[in-house]
């Protein structure tokens, strides 16, 4: 197990080196000109000149990339091209709530999505099965932005409620007033998830049910309960584990929208503005975090098999 890890985490590093390489190219294989974004279009041909002089944007780009690649192992992500500002503060500030909103949403989707699964595989084909099966087909369906949308007005218009859009508020200093903001948008960013969760759950747990060493322990007189939550849930479990690890790893992405609607300044909306305005320091350092989430999410993933099933070893 240990000489795995070792070797899984030195995979890991190895990938990502070669994600920075990509990010670095594509980056600058982009058209637009950032320090041209950065003084506008009346800016005259010496400024811009100067200032890519200044941000080292006309050193060689294997110059380049060893002058950001260093400062990423020593945690100093640069500055931003556009406004200057340490990017590495700017991130400080708006990990915690991309975090946040991250964690909510994990918990909001395993809370639902597995024990309504496992309620629509014990009562399949009887009503519960029937709502469950509905319920997740809709939260696919029905877009996200739609719901956060709808979440905002309508509230508003019956009973003039909204929830706090000032300012992210810290769950220590204000917990009630952190769960009013953070609890509706993670809701609806977990609806697609958990749908996906309820969905495998199932499906994995009807399987599970149908193998012979689980109608043995029926057989020995153990109850339905026994039965699933000792035997049939643990070896389907599985499957769901690795769908939870990418859905998590797809979350910062996905929720830039939702971001936006709730006015929640995290990482998500950071990196999308940081691509459109080709924020090299910005952009580079940011989806390289992106990659190291998924990288390390899936990790995990792949060591919690052990524990879930002892069947598994790892060479």
């Amino acid at each position: 197990m240990l000489n795995y890890t070792i070797r899984r985490v030195a995979m890991a590093g190895l990938i990502l080196w070669f994600v920075s390489l990509v990010v670095f190219t594509l980056m600058r294989l982009m058209p637009g000109d950032p320090t041209l974004l950065q003084q506008g279009i009346s800016a005259t041909p010496e400024r811009i000149a100067a200032e890519r002089a200044a941000q080292g944007l006309d050193d060689p780009i294997p110059v380049q990339y060893v002058r950001w690649f260093g400062g990423i192992l020593t945690l100093d992500l640069g500055r931003s091209a556009l406004n200057q500002a340490s990017v590495t503060s700017e991130f400080k500030r708006r990990f915690p709530i991309s975090f946040e909103l991250m964690a909510f949403t994990l918990t909001w989707t395993v809370l639902f999505g597995i024990p309504f699964g496992v309620i629509s595989a014990v009562k399949r084909n009887r009503a519960p099965d029937y709502v469950v099966r509905l319920t997740a087909i809709l939260a696919l369906a029905i877009p996200g932005f739609w719901l956060a949308t709808l979440l905002l007005i309508l509230p508003q218009q019956w009973w003039g409620y909204a929830p706090p859009l000032d300012r992210a508020r810290s769950v220590f200093e204000e917990p009630l007033t952190n769960l009013r903001q953070f609890g509706p948008p993670s809701l609806i960013l977990s609806f697609a998830p958990m749908a996906s969760v309820m969905r495998l759950t199932r499906s994995a747990l009807l399987e599970v049910l149908r193998t012979d060493y689980i109608r043995t322990a029926r057989a020995k007189g153990l109850s339905d309960r026994a039965v699933i939550m000792n035997h049939a849930l643990k070896n389907s479990i599985i499957p769901v584990v690795t769908v939870i690890g990418l859905q998590v790893a797809g979350l910062l992405g996905g929720s830039v929208i939702i971001e936006s609607i709730f006015n929640l300044n995290g990482l998500g909306a950071y990196i999308f503005q940081a691509i459109l305005q080709k924020d090299f320091a910005v952009a580079q350092s940011l989806v390289l975090y992106t990659g190291a989430t998924v990288v390390f999410l899936n990790l995990a993933v792949d060591l919690a098999y052990g524990y879930l099933d002892p069947r598994i070893r790892y060479a």
